[in-house]
């Protein structure tokens, strides 16, 4: 039996490969707004990141999200996006918890 392939991202902080369950994706609507998107199917351009809090500090500090978006992010939409992403956090670890026990 063929072994499923699980699809990779890399991280626009750490740089490192990991399955795309397991990063967030940030995107730049086609509206020009920088939102995150749980789904991982909203149209637009899209960076993955780790959903911690270390690596978001780095691609905030390292301006990782402006290249990898192709626009410039505020201060504030960064504010926003890291209060979005304490609650993605714990809601990410709950999924990935659920499917190790299956």
């Amino acid at each position: 039996m063929k072994t499923k392939k699980i699809p990779l991202r890399k991280c626009v902080a750490c740089q490192q490969m990991m399955p795309k369950k397991s990063l967030v994706r940030i995107v730049r609507t086609p509206d020009e707004n920088v939102e995150i998107d749980l789904t991982g199917k909203k149209s637009g351009r899209g960076a993955y990141v780790c959903a911690t809090q270390s690596c978001f500090q780095l691609a905030q500090k390292s301006r990782a999200f402006d290249r990898a978006l192709k626009v410039s992010v505020s201060a504030d939409i960064y504010e926003r996006l890291a209060s979005e992403l304490g609650s993605v956090e714990h809601q990410l670890s709950s999924v990935q918890e659920r499917d190790a026990n299956e």
